[in-house]
């Protein structure tokens, strides 16, 4: 008897493996240096061996990686900006949005705008962007509706995966998504992003950034 999937499993299990993809690229790019066997990297990526080793064949086919190496590190960037999944998306305004993340005691990473101020500072930081755990929404929008309203403005929860934190790291008392990470929701968000993402790109291929 063949199995059938309704549209809602075959979604689903589209998102899982996109999921997955995404956690074996960022640590790829995290630890490009090829360190780290695949049985390493299929449990830092919390995923099957049997589906880490097939997609990293598949990397390597298209000469982004060999065996745990990146090999193409913009390739493997550009891989993941054409293959990524968007998280969910809260938008609020407040007054003191740094304050209400520093005080909340909540799991989080800031990415784009002020993650890159943080980093590089190039960019205005026009809109506070930050890495959510999905539990945690909840919590995350009482804290910020006591003193905020909903809305787009000057904060936005993104609620996704938490292997996104995986690489995250310190500035100025804020903690940051990995360079990659970052690299990439750049990208994503395009306009004055995209150049400000380039010239960490170059920073990285120099090795001109820390994390520590």
């Amino acid at each position: 008897m063949t199995a059938t999937f309704t549209d809602t499993q075959k979604n689903s299990f589209r998102k899982n493996r996109g999921t997955i993809r995404q956690r074996i690229i960022r640590t790829l790019l995290v630890e490009p240096n090829g360190t780290l066997t695949k049985y390493k990297l299929a449990k830092t990526a919390q995923a099957s061996f049997s589906w880490t080793h097939e997609f990293l064949n598949k990397l390597q086919n298209q000469k982004l990686v060999k065996d745990t190496q990146v090999t193409n590190y913009e390739g493997l960037i550009n891989y993941w900006l054409q293959t990524k999944t968007n998280p969910e998306k809260k938008d609020y305004m407040h007054k003191n949005p740094i304050e209400i993340i520093q005080t909340a005691n909540l799991p989080y990473a800031l990415t784009t705008y002020q993650a890159e101020n943080l980093v590089q500072h190039y960019l205005f930081p026009s809109r506070i962007d930050l890495y959510i755990k999905k539990e945690d929404a909840d919590k995350w929008h009482k804290k910020v509706t006591a003193e905020g309203l909903v809305g787009k403005g000057n904060l936005r929860l993104l609620i996704t995966d938490e292997h996104v934190f995986y690489g995250s790291f310190k500035r100025q008392n804020l903690t940051v998504v990995s360079i990659p990470q970052l690299i990439v929701d750049l990208l994503k968000e395009g306009g004055v992003c995209t150049e400000a993402a380039e010239k960490l790109f170059s920073k990285v291929e120099q090795h001109a950034i820390s994390t520590n």
